[in-house]
């Protein structure tokens, strides 16, 4: 009887040992599967700033609107004028700034 009650422990160690083996060994496949979502989750998100290639537009757009008026008053030697214009002037200026490349 001692020979059934050892050889019954030698047979759940071994079965344990099986089974912990064949874990340790999946574990490698799902951490592997684990990182290969992850990876086409980032991927679906899109592309991310990247300090090295950037694009930038800029619009600098002056608009100038002025009027002076001329008034004249009579005074005793003769007229005192005041002078009065009107300018409207649009400037207006686009760039385009790209640094770097798209391909790494």
């Amino acid at each position: 009887m001692i020979y059934r009650k050892g050889q019954t422990t030698f047979e759940y160690l071994v079965l344990v040992t099986i089974v912990l083996g064949a874990l340790l060994g999946i574990s490698l496949y799902f951490k592997r599967g684990l990182q290969g979502r992850w990876k086409a989750v980032i991927d679906d998100v899109g592309d991310q700033y990247d300090p090295r290639t950037a694009d930038s537009t800029s619009v600098y757009r002056l608009l100038l609107n002025s009027e002076t008026k001329i008034t004249t008053v009579p005074v005793v030697n003769g007229f005192w004028t005041m002078r009065s214009d009107s300018t409207n002037s649009v400037e207006s200026r686009t760039s385009n700034l790209e640094v770097g490349s798209e391909e790494f």
